[in-house]
């Protein structure tokens, strides 16, 4: 485990807050600070299972969770890598689907028990044994000649499944995993949280006419449609929503794996500050082109 917290960064300072209120442009310190949640997540991510602190889990569990926590700060940075320059909004919107899906995974498995593990590794593994199922039907009918493709994804898939723990058995009698909103209420998180996590979401993911409206085409005064340029800048709300149930999750994952309340307490502390922080900003905050951001703080609770 690591000796020290990674220092909040030097260039979030009073100076650049005072300079965003008087612009009424709070996209530079909300930025920074969406940058360091993901620095956070990845060093959470990185105490190692060995570490006196964590209590005994099982390797693939605790494997699983840091893996979750990798991939949301993962994706995290690459939207900080394709928005520093305000563009790549449309992108960085599908990006955040999948960081909040993880994120809201995570918190559901450490409110669960061992079973649920099980469910997530064998929910994954049924898709690529309905492709086993397609490559040997398919050898099959090539009176068993196996072509060099098709060997090379039979042992991947074995591989999967050997690392799973699991046998085929087990992942065709394993239960589905719940849909997101049951999730969601699982632990505690409100229904609107759904709505705007999966549904909303989904607009950037599949295509949708809302999203086709928003980012790639524009309307001039006769009602023709043409292709709108590469310029689109991410949503205020991007950096708000996102660092906070990221920040939810961390807490959830400090609760489940770390031993004893004492040792919690100062990881806890920590990303309340963070969240507070955002908070904070948040308040002064009036997103250009929709309503007020309305962040409760009962609503990442």
């Amino acid at each position: 485990m690591k000796n020290e917290l990674p220092p909040t960064p030097q260039n979030i300072t009073e100076e650049l807050f005072e300079n965003c209120i008087s612009s009424n442009d709070f996209m530079p310190i909300l930025f920074e600070w969406y940058k360091y949640a993901a620095i956070v997540c990845n060093y959470i991510a990185s105490i190692d299972i060995k570490s006196p602190v964590i209590k005994k889990i099982k390797p693939i569990y605790y494997g699983i969770l840091i893996g979750l926590l990798n991939r949301c700060s993962r994706l995290m940075l690459a939207n900080i890598a394709l928005t520093h320059k305000g563009n790549f909004g449309e992108t960085s919107s599908i990006i955040d689907r999948c960081i909040l899906e993880s994120a809201i995974k995570l918190r559901w498995l450490c409110s669960q028990n061992e079973d649920c593990f099980k469910r997530f590794i064998a929910d994954g593994l049924k898709s690529d044994l309905e492709f086993k199922k397609q490559i040997e039907l398919n050898i099959e009918s090539n009176n068993g000649q196996i072509l060099a493709i098709e060997k090379r994804m039979l042992d991947s898939i074995k591989k999967y499944i050997t690392e799973s723990g699991l046998t085929e058995d087990d992942i065709n009698k394993s239960k589905k995993l719940p849909d997101l909103a049951s999730m969601l209420e699982c632990v505690d998180m409100e229904r609107l949280l759904y709505v705007i996590i999966q549904k909303i979401g989904s607009h950037h993911v599949h295509g949708t006419w809302s999203s086709l409206y928003l980012h790639y085409l524009e309307r001039n005064e006769n009602g023709i449609y043409s292709l709108r340029d590469h310029d689109c800048s991410p949503s205020i709300n991007q950096y708000i929503w996102i660092p906070l149930l990221v920040l939810e999750a961390l807490k959830d994952f400090i609760v489940f794996t770390v031993e004893t309340e004492d040792n919690h307490t100062g990881f806890i502390m920590w990303l309340n500050g963070i969240q507070k922080e955002i908070l904070n900003i948040n308040e002064y905050v009036v997103d250009k082109d929709f309503e007020p951001i309305n962040m409760r703080e009962d609503l990442i609770k």
